[in-house]
């Protein structure tokens, strides 16, 4: 995929998703007791069907006040501050490996690893932050659509990375919708996360597919995503015009390369050029039904 287009792309999600993270995560505190703490919840931590939060079992024992101060910090740093926020995380973590304060963590680094480009961080920490709570919407939803766009074909474990990037996806789009809005968050910036997310997810999945061939299941996947998505990603319309092309949907195909085209990224000459050949490709050769 475009580094450049997917640098600015995880600058648009990060600043959208960081937001609602923060949020979450302050108003997790708030609910705590003093002595039988609930662990913060962090972005789109959730039970199944309930709420934000997954673990209902008693939280372990209240976090040294040094370690609530250096967790404040963290929280503090504001979210553009990738950096900071990141020498922060890894510190505290070092520090305080068995903490309670990891999921939110987690949670937050995993973005910020992505906001700079960091992917195999990004991973890593994503899965530790899934160990802890499966049904982290956000960090699967993130997980699921960067793993099959930083996908190396060559790699030892190729086949491995894109089955864990369609589990990924695939949670992501059951517990996502499930999620309750926080009352410190409005409406409209809830549904704008959660679509968000999922937008992420569904282009997730549908990479997924294109790289392992069946451009037909590709193609409501990122038609989804694109629908979702308050900001279309060229590289999603780009996607679907190569699996609609691979379909012999010529016209399709076309069209959305076009719109790939039409929007300002380093992708524009090749999507471009797509279209013309799938134009010529449809002036020549049978379209196949849908």
């Amino acid at each position: 995929m475009d580094r450049k287009t997917n640098a600015g792309r995880a600058g648009f999600l990060t600043g959208l998703l960081l937001a609602f993270a923060g949020i979450a995560v302050a108003q997790s505190q708030q609910q705590q007791p003093p002595q039988q703490q609930q662990p913060p919840a962090q972005q789109q931590d959730k039970n199944k069907v309930q709420d934000l939060q997954l673990d209902n079992a008693a939280p372990p024992p209240a976090a040294n006040p040094e370690e609530d101060a250096a967790f404040k910090n963290f929280s503090d740093t504001p979210n553009t501050d990738a950096k900071k926020k990141i020498e922060l995380g890894e510190a505290f973590l070092q520090k305080y490996p068995q903490s309670r304060y990891r999921p939110p963590i987690y949670a937050t680094l995993t973005m910020e690893y992505l906001q700079t480009g960091d992917v195999q961080k990004m991973q890593d920490t994503g899965e530790k932050e899934l160990e802890l709570n499966p049904n982290d919407g956000q960090t699967l939803a993130i997980l699921g659509q960067t793993i099959p766009r930083a996908f190396n074909p060559n790699a030892p474990d190729a086949a491995k990375q894109l089955d864990k990037a369609e589990e990924y996806s695939k949670r992501a789009i059951e517990v996502i919708p499930a999620m309750q809005k926080p009352a410190t968050v409005s409406e409209e910036a809830f549904v704008s996360a959660k679509n968000q997310a999922l937008s992420m997810a569904h282009s997730g999945l549908g990479l997924v597919d294109v790289r392992k061939g069946k451009f037909n299941e590709a193609i409501p996947e990122l038609e989804a995503s694109l629908k979702l998505d308050s900001q279309p990603d060229p590289v999603n319309y780009y996607l679907l015009g190569v699996a609609n092309k691979a379909a012999s949907h010529f016209s399709d195909a076309e069209a959305a390369f076009n719109k790939c085209a039409a929007i300002q990224s380093s992708m524009q000459p090749t999507c471009k050029a797509q279209a013309e050949e799938a134009k010529k490709l449809g002036a020549t050769q049978l379209s196949a039904p849908k």
